[in-house]
């Protein structure tokens, strides 16, 4: 079914751009020497002729609202959703606002924030990991893919959690408060990717919420990483751990082939999944590519846990965490199998869950495809009741160049992200399974829709839940190029909102983006009830009385004990004197919503925040004579400018 024509002369001329991007793409590759295998499903439905406008006329854009709701919000009108979204390479986590896009909050995880103090206060390097000498264990971080804690199918507003592709962490984010309170390292893990709760436990029914917390690695490496095996990439393995939701200690490892690349979650909480490319084993990119089929791994969570119960397990190295061998050698047998290999085309870039629990979806990437998996078809598998794990696809079709990412509407539609083509494909999973089937009478291939340029990742509202809603759809593209202003060399990237209520996808919005944001989830915002202000038995060291504050001295040890309430600090002033391991401990006392104050001290690298009833505290060297004025660095008050206490550090 083709998508009307809806170009006109003043919109962006997307073809050209598209042909021209598709064709450097393929050219590079082949100016390598390789053979890229774009291969085609066994059976091709006749395409949908793709759509050639860009975005509707100008006129129609600035429309404020459309089927699913209004997008332009009024001053003060507030948003009927939450966004949680990655931050890529900047290592934090990102709160928006849909459908507006307005970007609320974020929250620094992986790497220092000068705005919060994050990796400055005592409190939030404990989080990070600090090495011997108190500095931080790592400063940069890559996050990727986040996701959010379950109950009864839906966020139950507890939990995120998001990853660090380059040091290999996990950080969970209290969504009461929007704080990172513990991260953790993967041991012997590299290019920690895909990431993914549980939804209950596989099998205790009364536990129908989160309690697990499933992570790929994506790079293989000799096990330990030590220094052995360096030249012999055929021993490198990768490992899928299992962390646990509360503790966030790591359960459990499986060594498996191949390099992983998402994680999905079935409703019933039986499975955990990841689709893997290089099953070959390459080191180079090009050996990376040379089978036709990489895999689609199903995770049997309860014989997992039962094998480590049962001592069939190894270590590796200085990690004492249990790793039972998921390895394809290891699980030919179904009825002791651990893992369930199903092959899909070569290098996918992505598996997803439909909200009806059914189907697990492989994006091809390299392939143009899309592959349909059903569920209840694996775990007949395990129980010997399937003979050959490929019988458990249901449909692999054909739906246009470079298919990473899949979301759902709840009306059985799936929209896929073609980043060779810059466009959304809306296919219908049924008529897709009926066309694999055999019907060349239906048509899957429900509408397109181009983006501005280059899609990666997909959600839509609710998707990822049993309560797909089907209203609003967000696209990250990794490419802007003229949708902005100029800023210089470094471009903003693009985030588009499409509005998915009806048959045809609308595309009714631009949003830059500081570059990389990838994942992201989209709930209603009834699912969550944030608090406003902090509570003192939170914090061990809060001083809930300003009598309380002054200087505590044990030898050159100094604890500074300061209360903040709007317009002062208090002490005003104190003394320490020069050679003094200074401790300032702040509480802010003011229970006033929004009322947040800052603390900073000139050329002591101070400054961080503390929120209503917060309490925060720093340690320095008083390593410079003279006097500091300490000052609020978050506007509170009237008298903000007047809001000081002095530092006097005696030579």
């Amino acid at each position: 079914m083709s998508q009307e024509n809806n170009t006109t002369p003043d919109t962006q001329p997307d073809q050209g751009r598209r042909r021209f991007l598709n064709t450097a793409a393929f050219a590079g590759l082949a100016g390598a020497g390789l053979s890229v295998g774009l291969s085609a499903c066994k059976q091709e439905q006749a395409a949908a002729p793709a759509a050639t406008g860009s975005v509707a006329p100008r006129a129609a854009a600035a429309a404020s609202s459309g089927g699913a709701g209004k997008y332009h919000l009024e001053p003060g009108e507030l948003d009927t959703y939450y966004g949680l979204w990655s931050g890529g390479h900047t290592g934090d986590f990102r709160v928006l606002g849909l459908p507006s896009g307005r970007e609320l909050h974020r929250v620094p995880c992986f790497v220092p924030d000068a705005l919060v103090g994050w990796g400055h206060t005592n409190e939030s390097k404990a989080v990070m990991g600090t090495r011997p000498d108190g500095s931080l264990k790592y400063t940069v971080g890559d996050t990727h893919h986040t996701h959010a804690s379950y109950k009864d199918g839906n966020y139950d507003g507890r939990y995120a959690w998001i990853n660090d592709k380059i040091n290999s962490r996990i950080a969970r984010i209290r969504l009461d408060y929007f704080i990172c309170d513990k991260i953790t390292d993967l041991p012997n893990v590299q290019g920690f990717h895909g990431i993914f709760p549980d939804k209950r436990d596989p099998v205790d029914p009364a536990i129908n919420y989160t309690t697990r917390v499933f992570c790929g690695a994506e790079f293989h490496t000799p096990l330990p990483n030590d220094g052995r095996d360096l030249e012999a990439p055929e021993k490198y393995r990768t490992l899928f751990s299992c962390v646990d939701a509360e503790t966030m200690e790591v359960r459990w490892q499986v060594l498996i082939d191949g390099n992983c690349d998402l994680v999905a979650t079935s409703f019933d909480g039986k499975l955990a999944a990841t689709n893997q490319y290089n099953t070959e084993g390459g080191y180079h990119y090009e050996g990376m590519m040379s089978a036709e089929r990489d895999a689609c791994l199903f995770f049997n969570i309860a014989r997992i846990e039962q094998a480590v119960k049962d001592g069939k397990f190894r270590t590796y190295g200085d990690s004492r965490v249990p790793v039972v061998d998921g390895t394809k050698a290891a699980n030919t047998d179904p009825a002791t199998s651990l893992v369930c290999y199903v092959t899909v085309p070569k290098n996918p870039h992505g598996v997803n869950a439909s909200p009806d629990g059914k189907y697990f979806i492989c994006a091809g990437k390299l392939s143009p495809t899309a592959t349909v998996i059903e569920l209840t078809k694996v775990l007949d598998w395990f129980d010997g009741k399937v003979n050959d794990a490929d019988e458990t696809i249901v449909a692999e079709v054909e739906l246009g160049l470079g298919p990473l990412h899949t979301a759902f509407d709840g009306r059985g539609n799936a929209y896929t992200t073609l980043f060779l083509d810059s466009q959304i494909v809306k296919w219908n999973v049924d008529a897709a399974i009926k066309f694999h089937s055999g019907d060349t009478s239906a048509q899957y291939v429900v509408d397109r829709l181009d983006v501005h340029y280059q899609p990666g990742h997909i959600n839509a509202s609710q998707s990822e839940t049993m309560f797909a809603d089907g209203k609003w759809l967000c696209v990250g593209c990794k490419f802007s190029k003229d949708r902005f202003l100029p800023v210089g060399p470094l471009h903003a990237e693009t985030e588009q909102l499409v509005d998915i209520s009806g048959e045809k996808m609308k595309l009714v919005a631009d949003h830059p983006v500081r570059p990389e944001p990838h994942d992201f989830i989209i709930f209603k915002r009834e699912l969550l009830n944030p608090k406003k202000i902090y509570s003192h038995d939170d914090f061990p060291l809060a001083i809930t009385d300003p009598k309380d504050a002054g200087v505590y001295r044990n030898g050159n040890k100094v604890t500074v004990k300061i209360t903040s309430l709007a317009p002062a600090f208090e002490p005003r002033e104190f003394k320490v004197k020069r050679g003094d391991e200074v401790t300032i401990i702040l509480t802010n006392l003011d229970r006033i919503e929004d009322l947040t104050h800052g603390f900073a001290i000139p050329k002591y690298n101070v400054n961080f925040i503390v929120n209503p009833q917060e309490t925060a505290s720093v340690t320095f060297k008083a390593d410079k004579p003279g006097v500091f004025w300490c000052y609020c660095t978050h506007f509170c008050h009237a008298l903000h400018l007047e809001m000081r206490s002095r530092m006097i550090v005696e030579a």
